[in-house]
């Protein structure tokens, strides 16, 4: 072979990986969600796998468009329900934004309440957390954090480890978990 031909597979090959980096993987417009897109996509409602009253109504943003390692979800919870069992994650960091009516969170042993305009900050292997819904109204917020392809929830209040591994979770109860 000779070099000019070793030159020239290289440089192609060089050429195309460059390209595949500055392109995006589909155009553009598949990453923007207008609100007349966002308002006519059907909530799906999540009930806590531990927590009956744990119901959120949500559309999670960030899966549409299609991102992996970042998660987005507009959340809806009804007056009354709560958002989760109270928890913390060993890996993912977590926040909320209010965007309408007020929930209590519980945040570590301490309580407060959120209205429109508040933000939050659930670093991974911070407090354990939980919200519910004490007004009357239906209370809106954004829901986002990293998504590790590895991560443990911890649940203080049950007992309970829950290990996601590439989007397969099993849980254990405490008690059960002995060292090696």
């Amino acid at each position: 072979m000779a070099n000019s031909d070793v030159h020239s597979k290289n440089q192609s090959w060089v050429e195309m990986v460059t390209t595949l980096e500055q392109k995006p993987h589909k155009g553009t417009q598949a990453y923007i969600l207008t609100k007349s897109d966002i308002a006519s996509i059907p909530e799906a409602k999540h009930v806590h796998q531990f927590n009956k009253n744990g119901i959120r109504h949500t559309v999670s943003l960030s899966d549409i468009v299609g991102l992996t390692k970042f998660g987005l979800h507009l959340v809806r919870v009804e007056s009354g329900d709560e958002t989760t069992t109270h928890h913390y994650h060993e890996e993912s960091d977590e926040f909320i934004y209010m965007l309408s009516a007020e929930l209590s969170l519980r945040y570590g042993d301490d309580v407060y309440q959120l209205s429109a305009g508040d933000y939050v900050d659930f670093p991974a292997h911070g407090a354990p957390h939980s919200m519910r819904n004490t007004s009357d109204a239906d209370s809106t917020y954004l829901m986002g954090g990293s998504r590790p392809p590895i991560d443990i929830t911890l649940y203080p209040d049950i007992n309970r480890k829950m290990y996601n591994i590439h989007g397969k979770k099993e849980y254990v109860e405490l008690k059960d978990l002995g060292e090696v």
